[in-house]
Order: C-alpha cells, then sequence, then structure tokens
C-alpha cells in the first residue's frame, strides 16, 4: 500500500515547470473514456459487475508495459484524508474520491505508471479512464502517452466499440474519441485588461470550453484556468489535439500581448500589485486558499515578467497543491479546524518563502531620484 507521507512528491511530476511555456501554462492532461464490453455502464453496473471489472483490468494491467512496474490503490483501502490528498494532486476526480459523501464507488482504483506521467481510473463514470498529465504545454506527448497505454490495453480487454459511433461512454458527449484534453493555463494580463471574458466566448465558439482549479464544475480562482475540447464525436483525436493545440498557442500569444499592455501603461501600478502580492505571502500569519490562489496570481505573473528575481515557478506550483486543506493535515498529523489550517497555511507559506523564495528588494526610490 503506498503511504503518502513516506512518499511526498507522489504523481507530482506535472509540478516541475519543466514543459513549454511553464509560467503560463502549468500542465497539460490528455484522458481517454473506455468502457468493456459485457458490462452495464456507470450507474447501472449491477451487483459484483464492479468488482468483476476491477479483476479484469487488474489483470491487463499485469500485462501491460507502461503500467508494469507502477502503483495500484484500491481506493475504498485509502483514509479519507489520502484520498483527498490524491484528489488536491488532481489524480482523482471527486466522484472516485467519494466526496458525494457515499464514499468511493464499488471497485474504484487508481493504477499509476512508475515515472507517475501516466496512469488510470477504474470505476469512475466510465469503466476506465487513462490519463497522461504532464508539466507545460505537451499535447502531443501526452497523447502518445495514452495512446499507447490504450493499445497496450486494447491487446487484453475487450472495449465497447461502435462501428459507427465509436467508443461507447457512459455519458453521451464522450462517445466517440471519449478523449478530453484539457490546459492548465495563468491569464492574469487577460483578466487586468478585462479581454478575458472575449476570449472565453471565443473559444466557446470554435468548439471548447473553460473549467475552474478542479476540473467540471469548481469555480475559477487566481486566474487559473482550464481550456479544454468540448467536441469528442466526428473528428480524429488527433484533429482535436491539433485544434486545442492551435488555440491555446493563440491564448498564449494573447495573454502575452496583454501583459506588454499593463507594462506599457501602467507599469507602477503593475510591479506595486506584484511586491504586494509577495509581501502578504512571505509575512501574512493567516490565509485562506482562495487568498493564497489570487496572491499567487500576482507573483508568479511578477516571475513571469521577470520582476521578482530569485523566485521559481516550480516553488511556487508546489505552494499551489501543498497549501491546500488535506495536504496541511497530512503535514501536521492531524485533523484542523478551518481557522488552523489558514494559520498553517500562512506558517508554510513563510517557510517555503524563506528557504526557496528570498527575493532581493530594491531600494529603488522613484521620489527620491526625481529630488
Amino acid at each position: 500500500m503506498l503511504d503518502l507521507t513516506t512518499t511526498p512528491d507522489f504523481g507530482l511530476g506535472w509540478l516541475e515547470a519543466s514543459g513549454p511555456h511553464a509560467d503560463v501554462v502549468l500542465s497539460t492532461r490528455v484522458r481517454l473514456a473506455r468502457n468493456l464490453q459485457g458490462h452495464a455502464f456507470g450507474p447501472r453496473l449491477r451487483d459484483g459487475e464492479p468488482d468483476q471489472v476491477y479483476s479484469q483490468v487488474r489483470d491487463a494491467v499485469a500485462r501491460t508495459a507502461s503500467l508494469r512496474g507502477g502503483v495500484s490503490l484500491e481506493l475504498d483501502a485509502l483514509p479519507v484524508l489520502s484520498r483527498r490528498v490524491l484528489l488536491e494532486r488532481h489524480l482523482i476526480s471527486r466522484e472516485i474520491a467519494g466526496e458525494n459523501g457515499a464514499g468511493p464507488p464499488r471497485g474504484a482504483a487508481l493504477f499509476m505508471g512508475p515515472e507517475e506521467r501516466v496512469g488510470m481510473m477504474v470505476n469512475e463514470e466510465d469503466h476506465l479512464r487513462l490519463q497522461a498529465l504532464l508539466s507545460g504545454l505537451r499535447l502531443e506527448e501526452a497523447f502518445r502517452l495514452v495512446d499507447r497505454l490504450d493499445e497496450e490495453l486494447g491487446a487484453h480487454l475487450a472495449f465497447a466499440y461502435h462501428h459507427e459511433f465509436g467508443y461507447l461512454t457512459s455519458c453521451p458527449t464522450n462517445v466517440g474519441t471519449g478523449l478530453r484534453a484539457s490546459i492548465f493555463v495563468h491569464l492574469p494580463g487577460l483578466v487586468l485588461t478585462k479581454e478575458i471574458g472575449r476570449v472565453l466566448q471565443g473559444i466557446g465558439q470554435v468548439g471548447l470550453t473553460f473549467r475552474g482549479l478542479y476540473g467540471e464544475g469548481s469555480e475559477v480562482v487566481g486566474n487559473f484556468f482550464q481550456i479544454s475540447n468540448q467536441t469528442t464525436l466526428g473528428k480524429s483525436e488527433e484533429d482535436l489535439i491539433d485544434h486545442l493545440q492551435k488555440i491555446v498557442r493563440q491564448v498564449i500569444q494573447y495573454e502575452m500581448q496583454a501583459r506588454s499592455v499593463l507594462m506599457r501603461d501602467a507599469p507602477a501600478v503593475i510591479e506595486d500589485k506584484i511586491w504586494r502580492a509577495y509581501g502578504l505571502l512571505r509575512y501574512a500569519r493567516s490565509l485562506t486558499f482562495e487568498e493564497v490562489m489570487n496572491l499567487l496570481s500576482g507573483v508568479r505573473l511578477g516571475v513571469s515578467m521577470k520582476l521578482l528575481p530569485g523566485l521559481s515557478v516550480y516553488t511556487l506550483n508546489k505552494i499551489m497543491i501543498y497549501a491546500q486543506a488535506a495536504h496541511l493535515q497530512q503535514a501536521a498529523g492531524r485533523s484542523l479546524s478551518e481557522a488552523e489550517s489558514d494559520l498553517h497555511r500562512a506558517a508554510y507559506v513563510r517557510r517555503i518563502l524563506a528557504v526557496e523564495g528570498e527575493v532581493p528588494t530594491s531600494d529603488a526610490d522613484p521620489a527620491a531620484e526625481g529630488a
């Protein structure tokens, strides 16, 4: 059984900020939905079928190169806190984590490959949710990883497939390729220039959509958006990936243009906003998670624009994950009230910035310089 207290970085390779456009794009995820022939789908699964699905998948995983030697977790055997940690790391969904109060679905499991870049949820909304999660904008690489896993599993499992419609899924919106690709992106420039509404309206007109921090149904905080495809039917996987990539590159270009406008028209205001955000994170004694996300947005903008020297995007990515409630409770070794979490969160952020993010301050005084 995986012990998350002794493997504190499990599944967090996507935080490393190593991919293209990592200062704007936090991560790329590509997911494929698959179901097994001979079993009902989703909520219509009959007694015993979830266990049968899990058993079939487990046997196939043992013969799958992409997952051999990796980690397998039966979610109903995990403590609630461990499931929440996996959810906060974006490795499992709310549904399979049992956040609806009923616990994880019967037979729910997570498989991760040895390098933790590709994995699979079992008995989520569909029998299988194959997924690859990488740092930066790496759509083609993520698709190659998950496509190879799909082929390897397909050699041992009979997937539900219709010659006219493609892969059959629990939700009609996923029928066809079953592919959902999403880009986790930071767009403060477009928000501050009030161009974000027009951009989001535009991506909606070309078959894409946006979501918040935890995907479907979650709110946007800290100017972080997840942009993903809506269409899964009538196009090939390669076409869907290519289309999303072109649009995201355009969005990144718009974001960079917006940042240039901000620095041209209001450099003092932007610099003050960035330094205020850093100062609050560095010295505050109590912080809600929403406050941290909003302040991280300002600091991340400053790092990207080279206004905050000595601070890395990787450090900011780590704060975003480890400042969440379940991670704070895991570090404390006990349950925390909401007020206690705010205190522990601020202490964690101060500590990591002191070690990894101490920024040399500028003594430049425009008033004095002008005297």
